[in-house]
């Protein structure tokens, strides 16, 4: 061994090392731990935390409810995180589109919601089924359907999941039954697809979703009090944002406690430091998940329905053709953006607990924001579908008889496309 490198490696010798014959390297016998200063700036990441919510939840007619923390992991956090962004992504590109006149008719976008589609989402199993309203950009991508099946179906185009001839209000995908344009229709719907899942006993569970403006309608009790008199298993969801298109709660419910609206069907509320309307915290997404979880479990045991409320809020209009600022103040908005929005705070809280690096989330945002704008390109250049496709696929399977079309002496001969095309 050279004098040099023998001096180099005389300190190491006292550690256990000993010199490999021709190289001038040492092999340890034994491993050493090194501390400081050879280990300073390497920061280990945890595996998994356990997150506190702000607050236990408050029960209606329930002797127990769901846990007042929940564990994340490393993987979790990032799916999350990543799920959040596309949605907050798609419907910043679908806002732009509605501008630029691509995108016509109705438009009601979820941005500032994103937590409650994603939380509920992680807690679902393959049998279980979603039905919402008109707002289901959000919902639809976290059941299954790509940002470009998305947008082209904004903008009219074959690619859309429904070939372009849902629009915003009505896309579908698997166990995800819409959007649907009317206010409350949805809710007698979702305890039919919950007596279904009682029927053919596969133990799946149909999450119904309204909105606080919808909290009113009287099919929305029609379909608690069938449900709760076969004992379905449904979950009934206000997504309680504040407002209904351009009414706030307080303006429009005697009772603005509506995890309570369903008398003999019992309800979830969680307690947040919010003045908004309190609730299970729709703009935490891990407390949306175990809340989730805990309800599936309740329905799955065939204890029959529950209601569930989740505080949100929304950022734009009721729809795009609202600007949303006559009914409440920007200043209003603003400070929901800066304290509570579901995004930046899960960011701050997964950091904050040493779950995942920067580097990784930067990384998420660009893939994200490449994968969405590309979506926008090829909707833009996609081709609308033939005036006969219209009178494709309204039926599940092809019928003999001719179907009406804009007039009586118009007629048209159902076809279908299929297989599916809404991937």
């Amino acid at each position: 061994m050279s004098t040099k490198c023998n001096a180099i490696l005389s300190p190491l010798l006292a550690f256990g090392a000993r010199p490999f014959k021709g190289l001038d390297i040492a092999i340890f016998s034994q491993p050493i731990v090194l501390g400081w200063p050879l280990s300073a700036g390497v920061r280990t990441l945890a595996t998994e935390k356990t997150l506190p919510f702000n607050k236990p939840c408050k029960l209606f007619r329930l002797e127990e409810g769901p846990p007042e923390e929940g564990t994340l992991t490393h993987d979790d956090a990032l799916s999350l995180y990543k799920s959040m962004n596309y949605i907050r992504r798609i419907e910043t590109a679908s806002g732009n589109l509605y501008k630029e006149k691509v995108i016509r008719g109705f438009c009601h976008l979820y941005s500032g919601q994103e937590a409650v589609a994603v939380g509920m989402r992680a807690a679902l199993r393959p049998q279980d089924t979603v039905i919402t309203a008109y707002r289901d950009h959000g919902w639809v991508y976290m059941m299954g359907v790509s940002p470009l099946g998305i947008l082209a179906e904004l903008t009219g185009r074959q690619s859309g999941c429904a070939r372009g001839k849902g629009g915003s209000m009505h896309m579908y995908t698997h166990n995800f039954f819409g959007g649907n344009g009317i206010v409350g229709a949805q809710a007698p719907l979702g305890a039919g697809v919950a007596f279904a899942h009682k029927y053919k006993g596969n133990g799946g569970v149909s999450l119904t979703l309204y909105g606080d403006g919808a909290a009113n309608q009287g099919q929305l009790f029609e379909a608690m009090n069938i449900a709760k008199l076969w004992d379905l298993p449904c979950i009934f969801i206000c997504e309680n944002n504040g407002y209904g298109m351009g009414t706030s709660a307080e303006r429009a419910s005697a009772n603005t406690a509506y995890y309570t609206r369903g008398d003999y069907v019992p309800g979830i509320w969680t307690v947040t430091d919010y003045n908004l309307a309190g609730q299970v915290d729709g703009m935490d997404v891990v407390a949306v998940r175990e809340a989730t979880a805990w309800a599936l479990e309740y329905c799955r045991s065939g204890k029959g329905p529950l209601v569930m409320e989740a505080a949100t809020y929304r950022y734009s209009g009721h729809s795009m053709s609202d600007p949303g600022t006559s009914y409440r103040t920007r200043e209003e908005i603003q400070e929901v953006r800066q304290t509570r929005d579901p995004i930046t705070s899960f960011k701050e809280r997964i950091l904050s607990h040493e779950l995942v690096e920067l580097d990784e989330l930067k990384a998420i945002e660009q893939e994200v924001r490449k994968v969405v704008d590309e979506a926008v390109k090829q909707a833009k250049g996609d081709k609308e579908i033939s005036l006969e496709e219209l009178y494709a696929d309204v039926y599940s399977h092809p019928v003999e008889q001719e179907i009406r079309g804009t007039t009586a002496f118009r007629r048209h001969r159902h076809s279908r496309i299929g297989p599916a095309v809404n991937q």
